[in-house]
């Protein structure tokens, strides 16, 4: 969620100048800092990444210490500082990075609806949070429609809101049961239980 946060911060600017709105991005960036705090510092000692068995290319986003991903973020900060005031004040540029930033936001429930199609169950996805993303991405789409936004606004919202119903359709298909257990994860338990030894 930072890489969007930041990349719709951007667009933000380059687009006008919404104060209110800049501050409260500002706010959930922050909280998302702190968030990522938390998590990198209660995670497991044992994961698929610290036996090297992370899919991501580079381990991306999967490194060791939050200096790292912070040293990322600030990174990403100047290269989007200096290419909004090189091409800010045009609006295939606005347009493009309203498309990439809201294109990056709708693909986050991409993984959870992979991961419930593998293990063939919903089983540890709360309801309450399917819910929440039904009904936020609905409410989102509507509002974006009847106040005649921008098209990146309304094509990325409809794919993200699909992709809900795609989770929706997986609850009633496969239900809460426990997951099926397929030979490469127990590949990958099996190193971790190794790893544990």
């Amino acid at each position: 969620m930072c890489v969007p946060s930041y990349l719709l911060q951007t667009l933000q600017d380059a687009s006008s100048g919404w104060a209110a709105v800049s501050s409260l991005s500002i706010l959930m960036i922050l909280a998302q800092l702190a968030l990522l705090f938390i998590c990198l510092r209660y995670r497991p000692e044992v994961s698929p990444e610290s036996v090297g068995v992370s899919a991501r290319p580079y381990s991306f986003w999967q490194w060791p210490s939050y200096g790292t991903y912070i040293e990322f973020l600030a990174g990403l900060i100047v290269v989007l500082t200096i290419v909004e005031l090189i091409f800010g004040r045009m609006d295939w540029f606005v347009n493009a990075l309203g498309f990439l930033a809201l294109g990056l936001e709708s693909t986050l429930p991409i993984p959870q609806l992979y991961s419930n199609y593998r293990q063939r169950s919903l089983h540890g996805f709360r309801m309450s949070t399917l819910l929440g993303w039904v009904g936020g991405d609905s409410y989102k789409t509507v509002y974006f429609f009847l106040q005649h936004s921008p098209l990146q606004f309304k094509a990325c919202a409809v794919f993200q809101l699909s992709v809900d119903f795609a989770i929706v359709a997986q609850r009633i298909i496969y239900g809460n049961k426990p997951p099926v257990v397929h030979p490469d994860i127990d590949d990958i338990e099996q190193a971790l239980r190794l790893d544990e030894d």
